[in-house]
């Protein structure tokens, strides 16, 4: 007997992570963005010609920099940590043989005259795939 219980999609699966690299890119643009609105304007009041390469290169710098504060740092560790925890690693997961022996052992303690009985029917309810 199958249930009609279907898999959450890929996407939704990794909302968080989708939602965080979205912050993520967008923070960066931004950034650039005004960098460039700032740039423009320096180089206007300083009667300085506008070059693509220049601004590049400090905007990289300034980037960096910003990559070093403690700000930042603190952010990733955060950020860091949330998709870690969110997706976790194949070490910090517990195997389904490993819980599945975990709760059949539970089941049996409980009830020891009515887990046998009861562990089959689950077995032809919800066969193994």
């Amino acid at each position: 007997m199958k249930t009609n219980i279907s898999k959450p999609s890929y996407w939704k699966r990794k909302a968080y992570f989708w939602v965080t690299l979205l912050l993520f890119i967008a923070s960066i643009i931004l950034h650039w963005y005004f960098g460039w609105k700032d740039y423009v304007q320096e180089q206007l009041t300083h009667a300085a010609p506008i070059e693509v390469p220049d601004y590049v290169a400090q905007m990289m710098r300034d980037t960096f920099e910003n990559w070093q504060s403690e700000f930042l740092q603190l952010i990733w560790q955060v950020v860091g940590l949330s998709f870690l925890w969110y997706c976790g690693s194949p070490q910090s997961k517990e195997g389904d043989d490993r819980r599945e022996e975990k709760l059949d052992y539970i089941i049996k303690q409980l009830d020891p005259e009515k887990a046998e009985a009861l562990l089959e029917e689950w077995k032809t309810k919800y066969p193994d795939k």
